[in-house]
């Protein structure tokens, strides 16, 4: 009888499982349960490889040699970091000695992750729908594997390794130009991978490997429900999930031989359609990382990842600033690019001297304050959806027609999507809200996080159907959602909905399934901005040349055009607002001052409204103060303050971080706290500031004020 009923339950659980299996959306069972959303080990034992902060010299030149002067000298400097390279050891008793804390470059060698022309015309095949130049498959794995284990085994003694790059500017092409091949000569592998991601009896049968040559010249044709991005974006994305699994592989085999290193690659490009830098995946795949200006998406991605900047040499202010940034977000370490501007006659320029008491200062005092500290944000989450991206590449490169190949890696300057992004991350940091960037992929496992009372959707075109149920379900529990423009317009695979965008219930709207791109932004281009024409050109020219958009009062450009904006909707407990504006111009506004700045207040009037209030800010604050950022941890039961300037920088594929119109004057300040504070003390001169809701300090601007209270 007992066996009886255990069967009968067995059955029922089995009949069960299948049923829940049958419902379950595969999309939703791709991202769970996928290689492709695996993660690597991430733990906070990584954390003490690299404590505090490491500023690590890259040795293109370095006339000084490793001695025993030169050692003296790294340390009288500041310098408490070096490198090594392909798992050579000729200094590594040198590092020792000096305990300088190093990465390991090239850990798996050099010219395979990374593709370079080489003289053998490797990189003119991108725009070309064959493989790459450099297939990744078996072979390859085997091969860098190989490498990997020479390298480790070479430095896993030394006490002072902090980190292994298996390699530098990595890419499934060419950092991240278009590119049109397939990232493996592995045939089966793109049907198996759309049977995973689709279903397997939903699975698009896809004989050819397609370009955007096949796609560009019906984009003025299409509406909305016609436009079908599918067969491009699903080979990008198959190769961005390719791509780095192959590097988690590689990250799990380093692990093996060393199990306290973090393993990961430097030189990684901002979020792109191309190259593998989906920010949801690569941050699932790796342990360190030296990224070109997302270390923002990395932050909020894997809090647990160490995060290494580049220095390149602009001027003392512009590096003394750029070193008080990197410790006050909370990098790891800054590996500085060491050329002429370094030396004369083989001898130190004054500007190391000139560098010498922030980097000390900053290495011994400041950063270990940092050490197993937790950065705070105000409720705000910003919305990471890569296809969104992918299909931004595909509008905004309309308007290069059959030159798009030449777009090259310029989208920092040109991207639509980019553009937004770091439109609402100024907009947010001028106001005082500090955010976190959530990915689709955690909110699809787990939704939106119930410390978050504002989900930002930053040109979110795309949403899956699972994504728009967890984005619905936090409106509804309380939540406020703001989005930009035409949210969820398109699913994930890039393919226009047909009853319209998956959130127009919630946001009380209803896009046109039948809009073409003569009803949006400009009237001729799906984008906001003619690229072509003016590729290179500062925001507020890429803007206004030739640009036929209806700005409205506000000073921003609409998006749909016959559609208001700045709507509010009323969804269960919570609040959806549709702008139907885009923010790109506050790019422009915001380098002219705090008055132009203030034209974000359309923007943020829905985040006050959500009762998020900055916990601080600078009293009556104006010109003179305007472009400033309050960064705050905490750590046992202490908040740790940063108050430092929010510069414009200059990023490429092959690093920046440079500022621009940086201030340096020194000012008095008066810091206004929400909740008054006690035992307020200034931690760089060590004086007791006392207590209250209004501290006053005096603040270098290409420097920071550092506080701590209770």
């Amino acid at each position: 009888m007992k066996q009886c009923c255990l069967l009968l339950i067995t059955l029922a659980f089995l009949n069960a499982l299948s049923a829940w299996a049958e419902d379950e959306d595969p999309y939703v069972t791709y991202i769970k349960i996928s290689k492709d959303f695996k993660r690597v080990t991430q733990d906070k034992k990584f954390a003490k490889a690299l404590p505090g902060w490491t500023v690590m010299p890259w040795y293109a030149a370095w006339p000084i040699g490793q001695d025993d002067a030169s050692g003296q000298w790294c340390l009288d400097h500041g310098i408490n970091g070096s490198f090594v390279n392909r798992g050579e050891t000729g200094y590594l008793a040198w590092i020792d000695k000096f305990k300088l804390r190093f990465y390991a470059d090239h850990t798996a060698g050099k010219g395979d992750l990374h593709i370079w022309d080489g003289g053998h015309g490797d990189i003119k095949q991108l725009s070309g729908t064959g493989v790459r130049a450099k297939p990744m498959n078996d072979a390859m794995m085997t091969k860098l594997k190989g490498v990997v284990k020479g390298s480790i085994t070479n430095l896993k003694d030394s006490p002072n390794r902090g980190a292994y790059a298996l390699d530098d500017e990595i890419s499934w092409g060419h950092f991240n130009n278009p590119c049109m091949w397939r990232v493996t000569d592995d045939a089966a592998a793109y049907p198996k991978w759309l049977e995973e991601i689709y279903g397997k009896d939903k699975a698009p049968k896809r004989p050819n490997w397609v370009s955007y040559n096949d796609f560009f010249p019906k984009l003025r044709e299409l509406d909305i429900a016609g436009f079908d991005a599918s067969p491009l974006m699903d080979q990008w994305t198959f190769n961005d999930a390719y791509f780095n699994n192959f590097v988690g592989d590689l990250v799990e085999y380093a692990n093996t031989l060393d199990g306290e290193t973090p393993c990961g690659f430097v030189g990684g490009q901002l979020p792109d359609a191309f190259g593998g830098f989906d920010y949801a995946r690569v941050c699932r795949k790796i342990q360190f990382i030296e990224s070109y200006g997302a270390n923002e998406y990395v932050r909020g991605m894997n809090p647990m990842c160490l995060n290494a900047a580049t220095l390149f040499y602009n001027n003392t202010n512009d590096t003394i600033w750029q070193s008080w940034s990197q410790v006050a977000s909370g990098q790891h370490a800054m590996i500085c690019w060491v050329d002429d501007n370094w030396w004369q006659s083989g001898k130190p320029k004054p500007f190391l001297d000139e560098m010498a008491p922030t980097w000390k200062e900053l290495t011994q005092k400041i950063a270990p304050l940092l050490n197993g500290a937790e950065r705070s944000h105000d409720g705000v989450a910003l919305y990471y959806n890569h296809p969104s991206m992918q299909l931004g590449w595909i509008m905004d490169a309309e308007a290069h027609r059959k030159t798009w190949p030449n777009r090259k890696a310029a989208d920092p300057g040109l991207a639509c999507s980019l553009l937004v992004h770091k439109a609402w991350m100024n907009m947010l940091r001028d106001e005082g809200y500090a955010y976190n960037w959530v990915s689709y992929a955690d909110v699809i496992e787990k939704g939106i996080p119930a410390e978050y009372k504002v989900l930002i959707l930053t040109h979110t075109l795309c949403l899956s159907d699972a994504e728009a149920k967890k984005i619905k379900e936090f409106c509804t529990n309380g939540g406020t959602v703001i989005a930009d423009y035409l949210p969820g317009l398109w699913d994930q695979h890039g393919k226009g909905r047909a009853e319209g965008g998956a959130l127009d219930d919630m946001f009380g709207v209803k896009h046109d399934p039948k809009m073409k791109s003569a009803d949006i932004f400009g009237g001729v281009l799906w984008a906001e901005t003619d690229q072509d024409s003016n590729f290179g050109k500062p925001a507020e020219v890429l803007l206004t040349n030739g640009n036929t958009c209806i700005k409205d009062a506000s000073g921003f450009n609409k998006a749909v055009r016959k559609m208001d904006v700045n709507h509010v909707n009323k969804f269960g407990k919570g609040t959806a607002v549709l702008m139907n504006l885009s923010p790109q111009w506050y790019d422009a506004y915001r380098p002219h001052g705090f008055a132009d700045a203030g034209k974000r207040s359309i923007f943020m009037k829905h985040i006050a409204d959500a009762g998020i209030k900055s916990p601080v800010r600078i009293k009556n604050a104006g010109e003179k103060e305007f472009g400033y950022e309050i960064i705050q941890w905490k750590k046992d039961g202490r908040t740790l303050l940063f108050l430092l300037s929010n510069a414009e920088t200059s990023h490429s594929s092959e690093g920046g971080g440079n500022s621009k119109g940086l201030k340096t004057e020194k000012l008095p300040v008066t810091l206004e706290f929400a909740t008054p504070v006690k035992n307020c003390k200034d931690e760089r001169t060590g004086k007791d500031l006392g207590a209250g809701k209004e501290i006053q300090v005096e603040w270098k601007m290409n420097e920071a004020v550092v506080l701590s209270y209770e």
